[in-house]
């Protein structure tokens, strides 16, 4: 039924009041299944007509209507629930009855599927057994027919060998005659019957084996000359067919040779001649200098590589269409090319090289080293190993062969080398004889030597005229007795890293940043000298070179200048040696590349360390040694020499740490001597170093000696005030603070870091002791005082201006010990208790206090405390001092004298413990070496390079 249909009019009593027509439109299902349907605008429609009327009726409000219009409208809704509910009941049923129908198809369908399975699983066990059967029958076919074949062969083989007994060739000329196929079955017939020859010992067995040998012979030439004439026709395919017979009849060797021999690229006159032949050009000019840039080819060499490039590019095509086995034709082929063209090239190319210079010959070496790896990089895609072509007539054979079953390899020129292999190989066989066992190693540190003794040889020269005969001991006078005794000893070699010289273009740099900034203050302080490193090779080249040109009177004219230490030579020189290690890295095997590493390492050590900075820092010695006492010091050159070793040895270890090191990670032991051995050669710089700035030292102390003994017994007791006052310093204070303000300047341009704290913390500290010793010597009355305090101010504020706070306290002492001449006696005690000097022993000012010209007048056991009984008489009273004269003072000053006096000044600034930090420290691990000598009067090094070795 539809639910549409207007609804039923009510029944009995409810038809009394019939239901308005708009609200049975509202009572129709589709009013309630609309998505829109909203209850409260249903209830507002019902209602809406009812509201208008009670507003519009006069009176009080009557819900009569209400209730009727309510009461229809729900009526008519339960009876539509109703008719709902029986049509949704009828519905499911419906859906029940579609699902059972549904489920009873399913079910026979699946039936059905299973009962087609099995039927499908059945037809396959039936094929299966049916193929088992055919490949049984195929495995006995194939039996019967293997047996049939060599039936057949035995066969043939008989009746040719019969009639090869005979003489008789008519009968196999006819099948060579038949063509291509013929010519195969006669080739494979001629190797079987060769091969059986060689057991049968029957009669006229040797009349058969002579007929058999010259048909063979015949028949290869007729092959060979075949392929020939299709060769220079450019025909493949007769090339193919002859190529495939005689590989059947023989291998194929001689078809190989043929194609081989009669090649353009090895008998054209052109290139011929281009092989013979070395072009002119701007690269034998840059060769031998060692600081020109290297090309990264050469010329002539490059086009004949171009060339095999190319023709081994059109090869491959020709090889792969033509021969039955072309990696094997390949091999060959690439074989004679590095054997004949590339090797004598190569050759020609390094005799040349070598008659100008060992750099040259090396360099060359390398080149044409990087060049034919490219080649063979180049040449590795060309690798035929995975076309091998199948043999398109072997079918045609097989029916008359013996080995049908044979491999192709069997009878073939043999199998080909893997082709990487063979190219590494053949590239190996051209440098072999240049690089197997020590020859590369002995050139390249022979050529080292010789650029490193020609480049250093005015500086020796120069350094050799500076030595004189009281510098005996030094190492050019060993090196001078090792030339007048003829002997030397010869360099070893080495080789090293693949990035060598790309490390060494990290350092482009450094050297000029060390010149024109402040260099890294040293880290580290030097102890206990290390034993020289041997020093040979490198040095004895150059003082011979040095020696043989003076000898010769034609030596080039030398200056000072030449002389001079310079950070250029030693990075240049570094420049050089890991351009050498750059090319043992490209020549020399992996597993011998710690080791020349570490050859390399001390050829650059004894050129660079014992050859340059060496024989600087001992020159620098000897003419601190045999210099004018009476003079000045120079202290500036000394201390140059000294920053400038400083700079080359950070160079110098940063160049290894970046360069050298990391090409010995592969071996331990390796690492590990080239780490000992890089420690020891800084360390014995390092103590060379020490000993000449101790020098330095000893000279600028000297220097203040001899300014201090200039002072009179009068300077501090004048008789003349007014002149007294009119002076501001005495003269030894003057030039005293002069040559100190020069130690200083110098000190500030040529040292920094913790070298420079411990240089002028050594100068200071002498310097205060000196003037300890120095003032018990002079009587100072008041006004001398005062000139005295104007001293000791000026050598205090000189001192101050090297900025070490250890000798500020030092000499803030020494300016209040200057004050007890000018405070009066009744306060002398108290001030002598107060300050710095309250904190030692009063009795160790007595030398002091002794020189005042009062002192007789100040009571002595009031001011100083009572003193033993050899001295107590000598203080009682002035006429008791004057008695005992200079002998009681002097014994006096014995007792009390200098060294009590120190030892509390240590104890009282703790100077001596700061001071063994800066110059008497062990050097830390990490530096890989201890510092230098044992410096007079210092207890420790000073010397130290503030890069560390390890890093």
């Amino acid at each position: 039924m539809s639910f549409d249909a207007p609804i039923p009019r009510p029944r009995a009593t409810k038809e009394l009041y019939p239901v308005d027509p708009a609200v049975q439109d509202l009572l129709k299902l589709s009013t309630f299944s609309s998505d829109k349907f909203d209850i409260k605008d249903f209830i507002a429609s019902m209602s809406e007509k009812l509201i208008a009327q009670s507003k519009a009726e006069p009176g009080p409000f009557d819900p009569k209507p209400f209730i009727r219009t309510f009461e229809s409208a729900v009526d008519v809704l339960i009876d539509l629930r109703k008719d709902v509910q029986k049509k949704t009941e009828r519905e499911e049923q419906s859906c029940k009855t579609a699902e059972k129908e549904y489920s009873k198809k399913l079910s026979e369908l699946n039936k059905g599927f299973e009962s087609v399975g099995k039927s499908f699983n059945g037809m396959e066990s039936k094929i299966t057994e049916v193929g088992r059967t055919a490949v049984r029958i195929g495995e006995q076919l194939e039996s019967v027919h293997i047996a049939r074949q060599r039936a057949q062969a035995a066969h043939d083989i008989v009746s040719y060998w019969n009639q090869f007994s005979r003489g008789d060739t008519t009968k196999i000329e006819a099948l060579r005659k038949e063509g291509r196929e013929g010519r195969q079955q006669v080739a494979v017939l001629l190797r079987r019957l060769t091969a059986v020859s060689k057991e049968l010992d029957v009669k006229n067995a040797t009349r058969a084996r002579t007929e058999l040998e010259k048909y063979c012979e015949k028949f290869e030439k007729d092959m060979l000359r075949l392929f020939d004439k299709s060769y220079r026709k450019g025909d493949p395919k007769i090339m193919k067919h002859c190529a495939q017979t005689l590989l059947e009849f023989n291998g194929g060797a001689s078809c190989v040779q043929i194609y081989v021999n009669q090649h353009d690229f090895f008998i054209s006159k052109s290139r011929v001649n281009e092989t013979t032949t070395i072009e002119e050009t701007h690269l034998w000019e840059i060769l031998p200098d060692p600081d020109a840039s290297l090309p990264k080819r050469d010329l002539g060499l490059a086009a004949l590589l171009e060339d095999i490039r190319t023709t081994v590019g059109q090869e491959a095509q020709i090889i792969q269409a033509v021969f039955p086995n072309p990696p094997v034709v390949m091999q060959v082929f690439l074989q004679r090319v590095f054997e004949q063209s590339i090797q004598g090239h190569i050759e020609m190319l390094l005799e040349k090289a070598s008659a100008i210079s060992t750099l040259a010959f090396l360099r060359l070496l390398q080149l044409a080293h990087i060049q034919v790896s490219a080649l063979v990089e180049d040449l590795r895609p060309y690798d035929l190993s995975a076309v091998m072509s199948a043999p398109s007539s072997r079918a045609a054979v097989e029916g008359n062969s013996l080995d049908a079953l044979e491999t192709r390899d069997a009878r073939g020129m043999g199998v080909a080398l893997p082709f990487g292999t063979m190219l590494e190989s053949a590239m190996e066989e051209l440098f072999v004889h240049y690089i197997e066992g020590t020859k590369y190693i002995e050139k390249e540190s022979k050529s080292l030597g010789e650029l490193y003794s020609e480049y250093l040889a005015k500086f020796t020269k120069v350094h050799l005229m500076m030595r004189t005969k009281a510098s005996s001991g030094g190492l050019l006078d060993r090196i001078a007795n090792q030339l007048a005794s003829g002997t030397g000893t010869s360099l070893s070699a080495a080789a090293a890293s693949s990035s060598a010289s790309s490390a060494f273009a990290k350092l482009s740099g450094m050297a000029s940043s060390m010149k024109l900034s402040a260099y890294p203050g040293s880290t580290t302080s030097p102890v206990s000298p290390v034993p020289p490193v041997p020093i040979n090779g490198a040095a004895t080249e150059i003082s011979r070179s040095a020696a043989s040109t003076t000898a010769g009177g034609q030596s080039e004219s030398v200056n000072e200048a030449d002389g001079v230490l310079s950070l250029d030579t030693a990075e240049t020189m570094l420049k050089w040696h890991a351009e050498a290690i750059g090319r043992c890295v490209e020549m020399s095997p992996s597993a011998e590349l710690p080791k020349n590493v570490l050859t390399l390492t001390k050829v650059l050590a004894e050129s660079l360390g014992a050859g340059y900075v060496e024989v600087a820092l001992e020159t620098a010695q000897v003419r601190l040694d045999t210099r004018d006492t009476k003079l000045e010091p120079d202290i500036s050159s000394s201390l140059a020499v000294i920053r400038i070793v400083d700079l080359i040895c950070q160079l110098w270890q940063q160049y290894s740490s970046i360069a050298l090191i990391p090409l010995t990670s592969s071996s331990v032991t390796g690492r590990r001597e080239i780490m000992i051995f890089k420690g020891q050669t800084i360390s014995h710089i390092e103590g060379l170093a020490n000993t000449l700035e101790q020098k330095v030292i000893d000279s600028i102390v000297a220097w203040l000696s001899a300014q201090l003994q200039k002072q009179k017994k009068t300077d501090f007791k004048p008789r003349n005030d007014d002149l007294s006052f009119a002076r501001v310093n005495t003269d030894p204070c003057t030039g005293c603070c002069e040559i100190l303000e020069k130690v200083r300047d110098a000190a500030k341009d040529k040292l920094s870091g913790q070298n420079l704290e411990s240089f002028l913390t050594e100068i200071g500290v002498t310097f205060h002791s000196m003037l300890l010793e120095h003032f018990k010597k002079f009587p100072v009355s008041a006004t001398g005082g005062l000139m005295l305090a104007k001293d000791l101010k000026s050598y205090q504020d000189t001192i101050a201006t090297f900025g070490i706070s250890a000798l500020d306290e030092r000499f803030e002492f020494i300016r209040q010990l200057g004050n007890v001449f000018l405070v009066r006696p009744e306060i002398l005690k108290t001030y002598i208790t107060e300050d710095h000097l309250g904190r030692i022993d009063s009795r160790l000012l007595r030398p002091y206090l002794m020189q005042r010209v009062d002192w007789g007048q100040i009571t002595f056991d009031t001011l100083l405390g009572p003193v033993d009984d050899l001295n107590e008489a000598e203080t009682s009273t002035t006429t008791s001092m004057a008695r005992v004269g200079s002998e009681a003072v002097k014994g006096l000053r014995e007792r009390l004298g200098m060294s009590r006096l120190s030892v509390m000044m240590k104890e009282l600034e703790g100077l001596r413990g700061s001071a063994a930090t800066t110059t008497g420290a062990a050097a830390p691990s990490g530096t890989g070496a201890t510092a230098g000598t044992q410096p007079t009067g210092t207890g420790g090094g000073y010397f130290s390079f503030g890069y560390s070795m390890n890093s």
